[in-house]
C-alpha cells in the first residue's frame, strides 16, 4: 500500500492527513504555491463552523472546477451540498463562490484535466492521465465535480 493510499484509507483522511490538510490549506489560503492550489472554506453541515481544506482547481475551456478525488462520501462534498453550493475559495484573497455540481455525463474532460494537474489524485482515480476521455467517462459517476461560479457573477 502506498503512503498516499494509507493517508486516505477507506476514502477518509487519517489523523496525519487531516493535520497535513490543515497546514496546507492555511498555506494555500495565504497565497503560497501556484494559483490552482486553493483552500476551500465551507460551513460544516453539523457543526456550523467553517471548515477549510486544500484542493486543486482544474480548468477546462476557461471554466474552473473542483473535484473530489475520494468520491462523494467525503465531508467537504457533503458540506458543499448541504450549503447549497455556497463556499469561499482562498489563495491570497477571498473569493465567494457558488459550486454547481456537474452531471456525471459531463465530468470526463474535467477529470482528465484534474488528473493531469493533481499528481496525488492519480492514486485515487484509476485512470492514466493520458487515457482517452471514454476511460474517464467510465469512472465519472464515482467522482463529484463542481463548477466554480463567482457569486457576484450570479
Amino acid at each position: 500500500m502506498t503512503v498516499r493510499r494509507w493517508l486516505y484509507r477507506g476514502g477518509r483522511p487519517n489523523r496525519l492527513a487531516r493535520g497535513a490538510d490543515r497546514l496546507t490549506a492555511a498555506l494555500f489560503a495565504r497565497g503560497a504555491g501556484p494559483d490552482h492550489l486553493v483552500a476551500l472554506e465551507v460551513r460544516g453541515r453539523r457543526s456550523g463552523r467553517t471548515v477549510g481544506l486544500p484542493l486543486v482547481v482544474a480548468e477546462v475551456h476557461g471554466e474552473r472546477y473542483l473535484v473530489s478525488m475520494l468520491g462523494d462520501r467525503v465531508n467537504w462534498v457533503r458540506n458543499v451540498r448541504a450549503a447549497e453550493g455556497e463556499a469561499v475559495l482562498r489563495h491570497g484573497r477571498r473569493e465567494e463562490v457558488h459550486l454547481d455540481e456537474v452531471a456525471p455525463e459531463q465530468r470526463a474532460p474535467v477529470l482528465k484535466a484534474y488528473v493531469g494537474r493533481a499528481p496525488n489524485a492519480r492514486t485515487h482515480i484509476p485512470v492514466d492521465k493520458d487515457a482517452p476521455l471514454r476511460e474517464f467517462a467510465r469512472v465519472a459517476p464515482r467522482f463529484p465535480v463542481f463548477r466554480v461560479v463567482p457569486r457576484d457573477a450570479g
